[in-house]
């Protein structure tokens, strides 16, 4: 059995799509960011960095007692090796698989992340930081429509690679984006999206968070819990 820290966030849907494919038994415990729930000492001894996902593997192959993991692109690989699922075994697809896996967590995300808070959360707008990550989005969007015009996936077959992505791609309109002028990004979204899987990672998103879908900061206090931390919090 998998326990789930999750919230509905791309970084959580990227987990619950994996094991929904996998069919590998899990538990959620919601960790809901708004009320600073991945602030708990209990979530901090599994997820130091006090962010979502997080997973402990109660049944780790060739392992003698559980194995708690964070960070989103960490726990994916984990369970491509665990499973010998969506993570091809020959050494060049394999690396191509595991780079673009790392171009999502170390671009896609943070630009698109970066994105959302300057456009949708800051109080104040400041234009040069929300053209600096609109622009920088809109990269991005081109380097993956650009690499998805002769392959069906990121990486040939299906992969952790494109479950890294395909949730930082799915609010393109928040991220100012028009879907439209990436046409195999688009075709791309749209055969992910069909996949039963998928509908089933989305389905769990709403009913551990019934608020899914709709604004993620609704009160001063959500935007302090989220916003406003410093070092002080984990120590």
């Amino acid at each position: 059995m998998i326990d789930l820290y999750y919230w509905s966030t791309p970084n959580g849907h990227k987990i619950t799509m994996f094991l929904e494919e996998t069919g590998l038994p899990y538990k959620v415990f919601p960790i809901n960011i708004g009320k600073g729930d991945q602030f708990k000492p209990e979530f901090l001894e599994v997820a130091p960095n006090n962010r979502i996902p997080a997973i402990v593997d109660h049944a780790p192959k060739g392992g003698a007692k559980p194995l708690p993991l964070f960070e989103s692109g960490a726990i994916l690989l984990y369970l491509a090796e665990k499973t010998g699922k969506f993570l091809p075994t020959d050494l060049y697809s394999r690396y191509d698989a595991i780079q673009w896996t790392f171009w999502q967590m170390g671009g896609l995300g943070p630009m698109a992340g970066q994105n959302h808070h300057f456009r949708n959360y800051a109080v104040d707008k400041l234009q040069y930081a929300i053209d600096r990550y609109v622009n920088e989005t809109n990269r991005l969007y081109g380097v993956l429509n650009k690499r998805l015009a002769d392959r069906e996936f990121i990486a040939g077959d299906y992969s952790i690679a494109d479950m890294a992505s395909y949730p930082w791609v799915v609010p393109y309109e928040n991220q100012g984006q028009d879907i439209g002028q990436f046409p195999h990004l688009k075709r791309w979204l749209e055969t992910i999206r069909a996949r039963p899987a998928t509908e089933r990672a989305y389905a769990k998103a709403k009913e551990v968070n019934p608020n899914f879908g709709q604004p993620a900061i609704r009160t001063e206090e959500e935007r302090k819990i989220l916003f406003g931390q410093t070092a002080s919090t984990v120590r």
